[in-house]
């Protein structure tokens, strides 16, 4: 098996056979599954629009039909040629992981298969037999890092001939990330907002991006944090829509409370107060957030924090080992913790 890291794929699509071979994306980030799968299919070379060469189906169709993957990898198309099969949604179906080790022994020749899948954990029955696999690719999906970010916005602004100021940067960034698709169609509603002009200004992100919360969880930890219930749930449905992985809002969560920790553990121990605070440790802070983050410092009490950044630890474990349940794991402990903040 070989693994392509996120910053490997590029490079990986030049090199790439056309014909043959597995390939697992799968990853949190549905998003940025979905276009590198695209980009694998296209690769292949095989007409995407040729329902004779191009089978799409999903991994609850093979249920009840453990042959028919392995069918399909063997069949010769109408009018030759090389095959694509294309599968969706796949989890941990026996079918298909007994095809995958009847595959690595037996390779297909002239046809591919690219398969979809969610946030697979280590040890996952399917990432477990690719991984095993000689003939199998796995390249994993996750959320965009800064520098990915950076990368994407430059790509589709210098194709609308638009360059950004650093501080419309750093606010569309903190707007985007969550899934690849929707940072990029925000990015390209951005540039087409800002059609026949050079420069985007931050206020023009502002005025484009209105709805960026969508993708962002930032809204959703700053209502935790000042214990709106009704502005939490209203962030929430925003994420959800925007098919956001509610675990990211989870570990922004816990990382927010490690750092009030931190910063409230300074406060008890030189006796200063929260603005002083957040000037030395909070730097990163976004300007905005500031006086969110230097109101909940008042209100938490360092015992208080520690004991929630304990149980977000714990929930982010049980979520891990629980995968089925993660969302509804992290939802229940989120609103938790918004109740804890409301009552002071």
């Amino acid at each position: 098996m070989t693994e392509i890291k996120s910053h490997e794929f590029e490079g990986f699509l030049q090199r790439a056979p056309r014909s043959g071979g597995i390939f697992l994306i799968y990853g949190p980030d549905r998003g940025l599954v979905s276009e590198r799968a695209g980009q694998l299919a296209r690769m292949t070379g095989v007409p995407l629009d040729d329902a004779f060469s191009v089978l799409r189906t999903t991994a609850s169709d093979l249920v009840g039909q453990p042959g028919r993957l392995l069918d399909e990898m063997n069949a010769i198309g109408l009018f030759g040629g090389d095959r694509l099969v294309w599968l969706k949604d796949a989890g941990n179906e026996k079918p298909l992981i007994e095809a995958i080790d009847i595959l690595d022994k037996e390779p297909p020749r002239g046809c591919s298969l690219i398969i979809e899948a969610g946030d697979l954990k280590k040890g996952a029955g399917l990432r477990k037999a690719v991984e095993g696999s000689r003939a199998a690719i796995a390249i994993p999906c996750y959320a965009d890092d800064t520098r990915a970010l950076s990368t994407l916005i430059d790509t589709e602004l210098e194709a609308a001939g638009l360059r950004i100021v650093p501080a419309a940067r750093q606010r569309l960034m903190e707007s985007i990330g969550g899934d690849r698709l929707a940072s990029r169609n925000e990015v390209r509603k951005l540039a087409l907002y800002c059609h026949g002009r050079n420069v985007v200004e931050e206020e023009d992100v502002m005025a484009a991006i209105g709805d960026a919360s969508a993708i962002s969880v930032d809204d959703a930890v700053d209502a935790i944090l000042k214990g709106d219930n009704g502005a939490f749930l209203s962030a929430m449905q925003k994420i959800m829509s925007s098919k956001t992985p509610v675990f990211l809002v989870l570990q922004a969560c816990l990382r927010q409370f490690q750092l009030l920790e931190l910063m409230r553990a300074e406060m008890d121990e030189k006796r200063t107060n929260a603005s002083q605070v957040i000037a030395t440790l909070g730097r990163q802070l976004h300007f905005r957030r500031k006086p969110v983050v230097e109101q909940a410092l008042r209100k938490w009490s360092l015992p208080a924090l520690r004991r929630e950044t304990a149980r977000l630890q714990s929930a982010i474990l049980q979520s891990r080992q629980r995968s089925s349940l993660e969302g509804t794991i992290a939802l229940q402990t989120l609103l938790s913790t918004v109740l804890q903040s409301a009552r002071g």
